[in-house]
């Protein structure tokens, strides 16, 4: 195996059918600080902006920070920032340099030090993928979360901030005393209305800091609604040994990716923006319906094939289409359910749209686990799957589908398996639903489909009113304890 990790003195030395950065990195100036340069940033975002800095913009290079840990930093700054995006599908196998990311700051090590790169004048857009728990705010309500430990911690200690919120606000409070301008926040999160979200939250925060500053902030900056699309597994060695096999040197850092992407952005940024479009992003003025259909029918379909295909035993998504039934029951959820609660644009092909799921969904040279998809649950059902659900109930409309997928999250997180086995549920809530699981449990379907219910922090106040889901849900609850979910998904959706 190569100890040599990928760093810019051996570019010239990879393989001729590496795509590699094709401009001289040295002449490159920060203009995007991205918080959460996790995977999916680094396959989607920096690789839209290593198209442009190509194209000669080279005045938006990346910074990137991590907010928790130093792992990200770990793998890219010995690579002199340099990392491969790979897109794997059942066609083959492409590998392209981004070189678009020059260092990574860790936030917890020198917070002071990551809010002086924030107040820069150089910088005009902070970006984001921090997850829906990073935005401190309450899923139910979309509001600032004032009891979050992270929120506690920040203003009581603004010159060492934790969160996204702190240090946005922390680096603006700098700007203003310095009387330099503001900048563009860029939410690349799924989260519905994940600009004004954004935008609200910041308000709020700002406000319990100074209403000053909060106007200020208000008048100085932006933060534009975007839907982002790219399935981006997490990177396995497996992943990495097959990479260094390909380019003779180690690639730490190399994010997997389908060769699908879509980017659809606001239009409303402060002070410039790179050329996205002409890699290939949207900007348009309203994004919402672009991102009700991605999040209701991609993100809803993911999440119900990921519960349910844990619970029958499949690891990876490709397993869990390869069985005749989830596959059918994923078509069937978008075209009856999902689709049917969106008011869709004219000029777009639904049904083309919904094919391209499934065989993206399909795609087993992508390993995409369905645990990974299943974490976080409390965080994204509300977004995924609870607009549907509430549409369908507003009009009488069908909720088979949704309500199965919520037995199953139900049963996912009750940290027990079919077969009795252990599972290991990573959701900031995890120990609030398993406790709601086994006390519950015992008291029969009922009970325990009434008690999620009541459970304001996923399902707000309303949900629980509803006597047909609680006789649906209560249902499926039943059927799943008694026959296991491959069976039911088997026979009660055999017909459709």
């Amino acid at each position: 195996m190569s100890q040599e990790r990928l760093n810019n003195s051996i570019l010239e030395n990879l393989p001729p059918e590496v795509i590699k950065p094709a401009y001289d990195r040295s002449e490159v100036t920060t203009g995007i600080v991205h918080l959460g340069i996790g995977a999916f940033h680094r396959a989607h975002q920096a690789w839209y902006t290593e198209n442009r800095i190509t194209a000669g913009e080279k005045d938006w290079g990346i910074v990137g920070a991590s907010l928790r840990s130093a792992g990200v930093r770990d793998q890219l700054v010995p690579q002199n920032g340099l990392y491969s995006v790979v897109e794997k599908s059942n066609a083959g196998t492409k590998v392209q340099i981004v070189g678009a990311v020059s260092d990574v700051y860790v936030a917890p090590e020198s917070p002071q030090q990551l809010l002086e790169l924030l107040a820069q004048e150089s910088v005009r857009i902070v970006s984001l993928t921090i997850t829906e728990k990073g935005y401190c705010h309450d899923p139910a309500s979309g509001n600032l979360n004032p009891q979050h430990p992270d929120v506690v911690h920040d203003l009581e200690n603004p010159q060492q901030p934790k969160s996204a919120l702190g240090f946005i606000v922390g680096a603006l409070q700098l700007r203003k005393e310095r009387g330099l301008p503001g900048f563009t926040v860029l939410s690349c999160d799924n989260l519905p209305s994940n600009g004004h979200l954004l935008g609200r939250v910041l308000s709020q925060y700002a406000e319990k800091v100074d209403s000053e500053l909060a106007t200020w902030i208000a008048d100085n900056t932006t933060t534009p609604a975007t839907m982002v699309d790219r399935i981006v597994p997490a990177t396995t060695d497996e992943d990495r040994n097959e990479l260094e096999s390909i380019l003779g040197c180690r690639d730490e850092a190399a994010v997997m990716a389908e060769p699908f992407s879509q980017w659809v952005v606001e239009d409303n940024f402060l002070r410039g923006r790179p050329e996205w479009d002409k890699a290939g992003a949207m900007f348009v003025d309203d994004v919402e319906v672009y991102e009700l259909i991605k999040l209701r029918l991609l993100n809803g379909s993911h999440s119900m094939l990921a519960y349910s295909g844990y619970l029958a035993g499949c690891e990876t998504v490709a397993d869990v289409m390869a069985e005749p039934a989830f596959n059918k029951l994923a078509l069937h959820f978008m075209q009856t359910e999902a689709t049917t609660s969106i008011d869709v644009p004219a000029d777009f092909d639904i049904a083309a749209y919904q094919a391209q799921l499934i065989e993206r969904f399909e795609n087993r040279a992508l390993r995409h686990r369905t645990w990974q998809i299943a974490m976080d649950g409390s965080q994204k059902i509300p977004q995924r799957w609870l607009g549907t659900l509430r549409q369908q109930l507003a009009n009488d409309g069908p909720i088979d589908v949704v309500s199965f997928a919520l037995a199953n999250w139900i049963r996912y997180v009750s940290a027990v398996d079919e077969q009795g086995n252990e599972i290991e549920v990573s959701d900031p809530l995890a120990a609030e639903l398993k406790a709601l699981c086994d006390q519950y449990k015992s008291q029969g379907a009922r009970k325990l489909a009434a008690a999620f219910l009541a459970f304001t922090p996923v399902f707000g106040d309303d949900l629980r009113e509803s006597a047909r889901l609680q006789e649906k849900l209560s249902d499926w609850l039943q059927k799943l304890e008694t026959e296991g979910t491959l069976a039911c998904a088997r026979k009660y959706f055999a017909e459709i």
